[in-house]
């Protein structure tokens, strides 16, 4: 795939960041408008305070206008009449202008926040309860993107939204105090509208593609940083710095190019609203001015105008500017209620049943797996795991072996067929059941931010410090978390990076122990640690398999030879069954796997 490029998936998030959609969406509006509900009273607020501000903004030169007139009017009257009134009135405005000013701004920021807290929240909770089948077929940049930048842009969307809708009521305003002070001079100092009108939508069109070129390129820099990132060893190991750095380089002047184009266009729009402002101010200057001599116009009226006719070209310009806003925020709403809109393929059973205990029987029958139609992965599978039986899969890569570990976890339903622990469909169990009565070692250990005994609790929260402990100790990783400056206290760094990687394998041992389940999963969980790790774990394993029933990908001659019943499968079906010796007297599958693969493999780990 070529830098830059963006490939479709099948079933996948497939909306490119650099997609834009409509500017109006009614659909995504009403969902969205329907997460501010909960909090419509602070909103109320918001949107109240919002039309108190604009009210007041647009009666502030219509009060200077009075004022004006009167201070024209004292010397002839001999009397300063009503400008203390005028002056308390101006006063009130403007105080009455800042608190609601304020006001506004306050809660629209917390009904922003809110909004951002619900979706980011829902988003979350959706996420954890999604398939595995779903996190398969999508990038985790694209999802982290969804929960991010796109719930972002529709926070910024509510805020534009207040914005908008206080600046056409401002537009509105002002056009209403012009006409009923003066029609005539309103008319003519609004004649430059349409041109404005014009300019605006032949910049839209030359702005909208090249801010859209600013996205892009900044897409393709950022993609080409994290690339360079996450492969430095490999680009390192291969001397890939100098070309990899002109490459950049390359992309990141195209960024620049654009970016500067963009500011260009930007700043043919500022002299321009300017030029037409000063039109329009001319105009009232020089027509006002004759009206003022020739018709008896007030002063008050001329310099009303001058004040409203600068404000009336802001709200204008800005409207323009959040076009392309309001499009980034309509495919982002897309984007996010896509994502919310996504089933959840394995969903616990509305009468969940409840198990109080577990004897670790697991019966698979029938079973026939897809990850898509008609390619088949597991064809038929049959077998009777007995409680407290291990039990090894082998076969070659491909077979089907962790799929059927990850059918038997329940991180996809079956296509056809059944799994059954003690008697019981693992789709009619409760999630809780299910998860307490089997735990998982995978080879690439993953342990979260925080402690090492927050990541042995992991599954069980309520596991005293001695139960920890216990665990620890069963896989021998008491030793070595001992000899920490802080013990079982000590902080892992992101995936426990601080640790090696067989101890990293011993704390997934020791979490998945310390719930005491029935059934352990162990998909090749020895494949990447060292001999000596290993031999740790597999004279640890004597004990932990005691009364449980397991489940062991194998990927290791001793690990194999250890168990009670080996496995063979082949393109997702059993062909062997037996013990280590059974299947090598029978010359069939397993002996030529164990000729070509495991006694190799052996040879390698004793030299």
């Amino acid at each position: 795939m070529h830098r830059g490029i963006h490939i479709r998936r099948h079933g996948a998030l497939d909306e490119t960041e650099e997609v834009l959609g409509k500017p109006f969406d009614l659909k995504v509006v009403r969902r969205f408008f329907s997460y501010v509900n909960p909090h419509r009273k602070i909103a109320s607020v918001s949107l109240g305070s919002m039309l108190i501000y604009t009210v007041t903004t647009v009666a502030q030169p219509w009060i200077i206008k009075l004022g004006i007139d009167a201070l024209v009017d004292a010397p002839m009257r001999g009397t300063i009449g009503n400008l203390p009134w005028i002056v308390t009135l101006f006063s009130f405005n403007a105080i009455i202008n800042f608190g609601s000013n304020y006001v506004h701004t306050i809660s629209l920021a917390r009904v922003s926040q809110e909004l951002l807290f619900s979706l980011r929240t829902e988003i979350f909770t959706h996420l954890q309860n999604l398939s595995v089948r779903f996190f398969d077929r999508n990038e985790v940049g694209r999802v982290m993107s969804r929960a991010q930048n796109d719930v972002n842009q529709l926070q910024e969307f509510f805020n534009m939204v207040l914005v908008t809708l206080a600046d056409t009521l401002a537009l509105v305003g002002i056009i209403i105090a012009l006409f009923l002070m003066e029609p005539k001079l309103a008319a003519l100092t609004l004649s430059v509208i349409p041109i404005l009108v014009g300019i605006m939508v032949i910049w839209q069109r030359f702005a909208w593609g090249t801010f859209m070129e600013v996205r892009r390129a900044i897409s393709t820099v950022n993609g080409t940083l994290q690339e360079n990132i996450s492969g430095v060893r490999v680009i390192q190991a291969l001397k890939r710095e100098p070309e990899n750095t002109e490459y950049f380089k390359l992309v990141n002047f195209r960024h620049l190019a654009i970016n500067l184009r963009a500011t260009r266009l930007s700043a043919a729009l500022m002299p321009t609203v300017e030029i037409l402002t000063a039109i329009s101010i001319g105009f009232v200057v020089i027509v006002g001015g004759l009206m003022v001599m020739e018709e008896g116009l007030l002063v008050g009226v001329v310099v009303a105008f001058i004040l409203y006719i600068q404000r009336f070209f802001e709200p204008i310009r800005t409207l323009t500017m959040q076009y392309t806003g309001f499009q980034r925020a309509m495919t982002s709403g897309i984007r996010i209620f896509n994502l919310l809109d996504t089933p959840i393929e394995v969903q616990e059973s509305p009468k969940p049943i409840f198990l109080p205990s577990t004897q670790g029987r697991v019966q698979i029958e029938g079973v026939h797996f897809h990850y898509r139609p008609g390619m088949e992965v597991i064809r038929g599978i049959d077998l009777d795991i007995h409680p407290g039986e291990t039990i090894a899969l082998v076969g070659a890569t491909g077979a089907g072996k962790t799929t059927l570990t990850s059918l038997l976890a329940r991180f996809y339903d079956v296509t056809s067929g059944r799994i059954l622990i003690d008697g019981h469909d693992i789709r009619e169990l409760s999630r809780d059941s299910l998860t307490k009565s089997i735990a998982m070692v995978l080879q690439e250990p993953f342990l979260f931010s925080g402690t090492i005994a927050e990541n042995i609790r992991y599954n069980k929260i309520n596991a005293t410090d001695a139960e920890i402990v216990w665990a620890a100790g069963l896989v021998d990783a008491h030793k070595f978390i001992e000899q920490l400056p802080q013990g079982y206290n000590t902080n892992l760094e992101e995936r426990g990076r601080n640790l090696s990687l067989g101890e990293r394998q011993l704390l997934s041992f020791a979490r998945a122990l310390l719930a005491d389940p029935k059934i352990l999963i162990l998909d090749e969980a020895t494949a990447s640690i060292d001999s000596n790790t290993e031999a740790t774990i597999q004279l640890a394993l004597k004990e932990v398999l005691s009364g449980r029933t397991a489940i062991i990908v194998a990927h290791r001659l001793s690990t194999v030879r250890s168990v009670d019943r080996i496995v063979v499968l082949l393109d997702g079906q059993i062909v062997e069954q037996g013990s280590h010796m059974e299947l090598l007297h029978i010359h069939g599958v397993y002996s030529d796997l164990y000729n070509k693969y495991f006694a190799r493999l052996e040879e390698v780990n004793e030299t």
